[in-house]
Order: structure tokens, then C-alpha cells, then sequence
């Protein structure tokens, strides 16, 4: 067979693959929540970071180890459901005393094989910014949950802060602004965490 009948047949299976490709990607379920109109237009703005690499070159560094809470509270840790929470990538540029939904400090991934996928956003605060006696910050209408130690083993305990967990890009059964979601869970190999919720801290001074 000449060179240009070898294309022409190329040519005319990639013609007929294609149709089938794009139905097998339209195919695939859509695993993102339903969300407010606030919140949705949120994940459209931080839609860019479902690629990892543009995450790190707007600043957000990977904390490399998958968290999870298997067990859930016990007494004395934050009161998390089971469940887990994923790889962390923190943007320390945007931590500070005020909170803007454009910027969260935290992007949460979902390991999947090995890939990455984006599934919350995280705002956090330090402890040490909250005036004593002050209520909790707040975003969304929602209070920010703490104080408490920092995340082992991704932060030493006595990184007390205040945090919220927005499950934008993946459904979590047990509400979008939970710390853990049921649906994540880590790798048993590899750099992974499976522990017990940081413990509550009653003075952050």
C-alpha cells in the first residue's frame, strides 16, 4: 500500500473515531454538587485550579500527604464525621486577617490513581489574628470552625487556627461546608494519613 493510502485510511478512522470519543466523554457522570449562586459563581473563578501546576504557580504549594479521619472524633478532637479530606495545597500569600472568597488560602485535591483532582476549597485564619473574645470569622454566612491545632502531621499543634471546609467540586453527602466528606479517602500506600481530628483548643492565647 502507497504512503497516501496509508494516510487517507488514517485519516478516515480518525474521522470515525471521533464521534465516539466525544460521546464517551460526554458520558462520563457528573460528580459535581449543586451549589448556591454565590458559591457557584466561586468554583467558576477558581475553576483554573483543577490543574495542579496552574495552583502552584499562582503560589499554592502541595502539603504532598493525603489526610483522612477514618474514625471521626473522639473526645477532646473537633467533632468530624468519618471521613477524608485529601492533599492540601496552602497559599501562605493569601493567609492575613481578612477573608475573600476569590482567595482561599487552601485548595483541597482528591487523589485519584495518579491524579489529582480538585474537590474543595479551604479558608482559613490563624488563631492569633482573632481578637479574644471575638466570635469565630466568618464567609459564606458560615463561621469558620475552631479554634484548634494545627493538622497533623501537615502542621505542628501549635498552628491553632480557624478553618472551613467548601466541598465545590465534589458532592459531599453530609453538606458542602463539612471538614471531612465520606465520599474521599486516602491511598493505605504512599503519603498518606489516616489519625484522629486535631484537638479542640478552648484559649488561643
Amino acid at each position: 500500500m502507497s504512503l497516501r493510502a496509508t494516510l487517507r485510511l488514517l485519516v478516515l478512522f480518525a474521522t470515525l473515531a471521533l464521534p465516539g470519543l466525544a460521546h464517551a466523554q460526554a458520558a462520563q457522570p457528573a460528580t459535581m454538587p449543586k451549589l448556591s449562586p454565590q458559591l457557584d459563581s466561586v468554583r467558576a473563578l477558581l475553576d483554573k485550579y483543577q490543574d495542579p501546576i496552574a495552583a502552584v504557580r499562582d503560589g499554592y504549594l502541595s502539603t504532598v500527604v493525603c489526610v483522612d479521619f477514618p474514625k471521626g472524633a473522639a473526645e477532646g478532637t473537633m467533632q468530624y464525621g468519618p471521613g477524608g479530606m485529601g492533599v492540601h495545597f496552602l497559599n501562605m500569600g493569601n493567609v492575613g486577617p481578612t477573608l475573600d472568597p476569590a482567595k482561599p488560602q487552601v485548595l483541597i485535591y482528591e487523589r485519584d490513581g495518579d491524579k489529582l483532582k480538585l474537590a474543595a476549597a479551604e479558608w482559613f485564619m490563624p488563631a492569633n489574628l482573632v481578637k479574644d473574645g471575638a466570635p469565630a470569622p466568618t464567609i459564606f454566612g458560615q463561621p469558620l470552625v475552631g479554634p484548634m491545632e494545627g493538622h497533623a502531621p501537615i502542621m505542628p499543634p501549635e498552628f491553632h487556627h480557624y478553618d472551613l471546609h467548601v466541598w465545590l467540586w465534589l458532592t459531599n453527602p453530609t453538606g458542602v461546608f463539612k471538614s471531612t466528606n465520606p465520599a474521599v479517602s486516602c491511598p493505605k500506600t504512599g503519603y498518606s494519613y489516616s489519625g484522629m481530628p486535631p484537638n479542640m483548643v478552648h484559649d488561643h492565647n
